[in-house]
């Protein structure tokens, strides 16, 4: 079976989902990663790995030959643009007819925020290099509380979000809406918001979780401030911490409320819901005895 399917970012919370969810199709495909022994755990035993970093054009050449689809998810740092072009001009001179790409939600804004302007600008050069594309958009992921270790240590969660509510979806609905893209005709030169079937507070959020996990979960609101000094003592770079913080902001305004339909429209399923979700994944959220005393404050 020809491996017409290239994967990048494999090791993360859609990219992990989305090779596993490839590897039940029976569809050829291969996984392009920096690190081949994470990328070969994501990926299974039904993946072939390959070398490709997108800072050197040889690898993504040499990973993109042979290949058809692309789905490309470039990593969140400052030349995110540069490195789409770079896997874009190699794309098209490799002949791959379609590059499905991980966006976000708001990419479309005006004048939105700086991460709504960069996955944009990545946008527009895919667009422009004449290569048929679908853009991914997702709201925020139900995943992103799996990464805030103070709800297993503490069972509380700081965010600068008030009382805003938020659209939220499972990192399985986007990478199910990827593999359909990837898979199917019709996808082609359309850009799809993608969001669970709710919106949510983080009041909420801890609700739902508290539920899942068995003991009490709370939220603790705090100002933007807070939150970019706890990210930038956790060892998070200034310009992370600054565009976490700008999103954030986004949110807590309301423009990230949408709910849409096209997980089901496109998968032919309902979405996970946040409850689901939880029950899932409770173990994560249930407390950590090693940890339990230890309270290192807010974020």
């Amino acid at each position: 079976m020809s491996n017409t399917i290239l994967v990048t970012g494999a090791t993360g919370n859609v990219g992990s989902q989305l090779v596993k969810q490839l590897g039940e199709t029976g569809v050829g495909f291969r996984v392009g990663a920096r690190a081949a022994d994470d990328a070969r755990a994501a990926g299974g035993t039904k993946a072939e790995v390959i070398e490709f970093d997108f800072n050197n054009r040889d690898t993504i050449s040499a990973a993109l030959k042979g290949v058809e689809k692309m789905f490309l998810l470039t990593p969140l740092v400052p030349n995110m643009v540069e490195l789409t072009s770079n896997a874009a001009r190699e794309a098209k001179q490799a002949g791959v007819q379609q590059i499905v790409k991980l966006s976000g939600m708001g990419a479309d804004a005006e004048p939105g925020i700086t991460l709504g302007r960069l996955h944009r600008e990545a946008e527009k050069i895919i667009e422009d290099s004449g290569i048929a594309f679908t853009h991914l958009r997702p709201s925020s992921f139900f995943q992103n509380y799996l990464g805030l270790p103070t709800i297993k240590t503490q069972g509380t969660f700081y965010l600068p979000l008030g009382e805003a509510k938020v659209s939220l979806v499972d990192t399985r609905d986007i990478a199910a809406v990827a593999v359909q893209a990837l898979t199917k005709s019709g996808h082609e030169r359309k850009a799809y918001n993608i969001t669970g079937a709710e919106v949510f507070s983080s009041e909420q959020v801890a609700e739902i979780l508290s539920d899942a996990a068995g003991r009490t979960i709370s939220y603790v609101s705090v100002s933007a401030e807070d939150a970019r000094q706890g990210m930038r003592g956790a060892g998070m770079s200034e310009w992370l911490a600054n565009l976490l913080v700008e999103l954030y902001d986004f949110q807590r305004a309301g423009h990230m409320a949408e709910v849409s339909p096209v997980v089901e429209q496109v998968t032919g399923r309902k979405p996970f819901s946040f409850a689901q979700f939880a029950k899932d994944y409770a173990a994560a959220f249930k407390a950590d005895s090693s940890a339990a005393s230890s309270k290192s404050g807010k974020p």
